[in-house]
């Protein structure tokens, strides 16, 4: 064995080593949420499969680095491993979307079923796996350096195990609270590679070895610098009026003539949408304003409104505009959604949003609501705790004796025991009458909810004094396709709420459904005839 650098004859040199390691590794599993949500949801599903394969990265990396050190006890394997470790994950916001993107198009023509678990997991593999099992072999390496004698090595053990722990904790807040929502995911990303890369030229330079791999190295970081910074999660789009992350979302915003479109995934769906001209929007909010109509108030501009999952405020606007200045309350737990609100959408200032959870607002309130809209299932992601008997008997609690809850459901699934169904039924052990509506060319649904037997007749009384004659003509229609719903047993608690696996049906079905057509060119034309019938 060759003598010890001078730089690690202090033992601070290595509980650092050990500190900004484990700091690493909790900001790239971070940083792997977020680099996967645009495109596969945040949902409890995907944050398995990253926190299970990140798991086997480092058991193998704690394997492998323990026989590394006793085979070859030179630190500067370890340190050479860190240096490719920090190149990988520099290199993370140059490639890493271009990989989701390729092992997404490959799987939709591959598999049938459980896109989202077998896409997420083959894309944590690749592009995850291997960095973190290099940085899985510094806590077995730095004992075998760090250990002098069994007198000390358990203290020498546990300050290292202090240390990682440590770092681990400062570096799962950081991205979330500070890095991300100040400069996005993919500079996390460079910052926390550009520490391990310093770590590592640190020990090269003051031993005066592997200068060689040091300039690479150095090379390399400084080309994914200046190439993956300002990088796009929707690199083909040309015209987004605004790219963004939060601390909760990826957030784009684009418009054409006649749209302003809030989206917060890269791949499914359009989270809130404003149309310049004034008018109906076709969408959901249309049929959701329904709801006032079928309340006690005498006119549905009387009525008082909560909404939760207040986007962008397009039910708002749309109530606003056509039952006049309503008295809305909106809760929003993303405020740079409720600030893209206020530049992009026209939301009034005159309504209140909050920034807060939709559950933890009703249960802070005593307030009662004639309207309440829960419209909090995003995209692909349905939160579990806004989805079960305990959260809307709290809704019903919040509505006054004539009022109305109406709830979008944005995942149509068909089939027995579907998402829908399971919402619906839950619905129906709270609430006396609930009516479904679909919405005509989406996956969308509206459900209205209530305690009193006359919300439709209330609603053909009001339909006959709406001054507009096309959202007359809308509320004929939602009328006229108003279904009662007939309550089955799929019923979901707080602790039972299976909304992951129960959505990631439908998203199979909607990949089904939009590929159908192109794996029979595949089928019949190889990969050739898909590219171009793509052009």
């Amino acid at each position: 064995m060759k003598s010890k650098p001078a730089i690690l004859k202090n033992k601070f040199f290595l509980y650092l080593t050990e500190f900004f390691a484990g700091m690493s590794v909790m900001a790239v599993e971070l940083g792997a949420s977020r680099l996967l949500a645009p495109y596969f949801s945040s949902s409890q599903i995907v944050w398995t499969i990253i926190i299970g394969t990140i798991m086997i990265a480092m058991a193998l990396g704690n394997i492998y680095g323990g026989r590394s050190a006793d085979r070859h006890p030179s630190p500067d394997r370890l340190y050479g491993r860190i240096l490719v470790a920090a190149v990988w994950i520099a290199a993370i916001p140059v490639v890493g979307k271009y990989i989701v993107l390729g092992i997404s198009a490959v799987l939709i023509f591959a598999v049938n079923t459980n896109f989202l678990i077998w896409a997420a997991f083959a894309a944590c593999m690749v592009i995850f796996v291997f960095p973190l099992f290099l940085l899985g072999t510094v806590t077995p390496s730095l004992a075998k350096y760090s250990v002098e004698s069994l007198d000390d090595s358990g203290r020498t053990v546990g300050n290292l195990g202090a240390f990682n722990t440590i770092g681990s904790i400062i570096g799962t807040f950081v991205p979330t609270f500070i890095s991300i929502p100040a400069v996005g995911t993919s500079v996390t990303f460079l910052i926390f590679a550009g520490i391990l890369l310093a770590l590592s030229l640190v020990y090269f330079i003051s031993g005066r070895v592997g200068r060689v791999k040091s300039a690479v190295a150095g090379m390399l970081f400084l080309a994914c610098c200046l190439t993956g910074a300002g990088n796009s999660f929707a690199f083909w789009e040309t015209d987004l009026t605004y790219e963004g992350e939060s601390i909760y979302n990826y957030l784009q915003v684009k418009e054409d003539d006649r749209h302003v479109i809030l989206s917060t995934n890269v791949l499914f769906g359009v989270q809130s949408v404003l149309m310049k001209q004034e008018g109906l929007t076709g969408m959901y909010y249309d049929y959701a304003m329904a709801a006032p109509l079928m309340t006690a108030r005498e006119t549905p501009g009387d009525c008082r409104m909560l909404i939760l999952g207040m986007g962008t405020g397009t039910y708002a606007t749309q109530c606003n505009r056509y039952f006049g200045e309503m008295d809305i309350q909106g809760v929003e737990i993303d405020e740079k959604i409720t600030e893209l609100a206020r530049t992009y959408f026209e939301l009034p200032d005159r309504v209140q949003v909050t920034t807060y959870d939709g559950r933890a607002y009703l249960n802070a309130i005593t307030e009662k609501y004639d309207v309440i809209m829960v419209d909090a299932y995003q995209d692909i992601t349905i939160p579990f705790q806004m989805s079960s008997v305990e959260f809307f008997t709290l809704v019903k609690d919040h509505l006054t004796e004539g009022g109305v809850m109406v709830v979008n459901m944005n995942m149509r699934g068909g089939g027995d025991g579907n998402i829908n169904q399971y919402l619906a039924d839950t619905i129906a052990s709270v609430f006396d009458r609930v009516y479904t509506v679909d919405v005509r060319g989406t996956t969308n649904r509206e459900l209205f909810a209530m305690n009193h037997g006359d919300g439709p007749e209330r609603m053909t009384a009001h339909r006959a004094e709406l001054a507009d004659g096309s959202l007359s003509a809308m509320m004929e229609h939602v009328q006229s396709n108003l279904t009662a719903y007939e309550a089955g047993n799929y019923v979901m608690t707080d602790d039972k709420a299976p909304v992951e696996l129960l959505g990631m049906r439908v998203i199979d079905e909607l990949i089904r459904d939009e590929v159908a057509y192109y794996k029979e060119i595949y089928e019949q034309q190889g990969i050739q005839g898909v590219l171009e019938s793509l052009n």
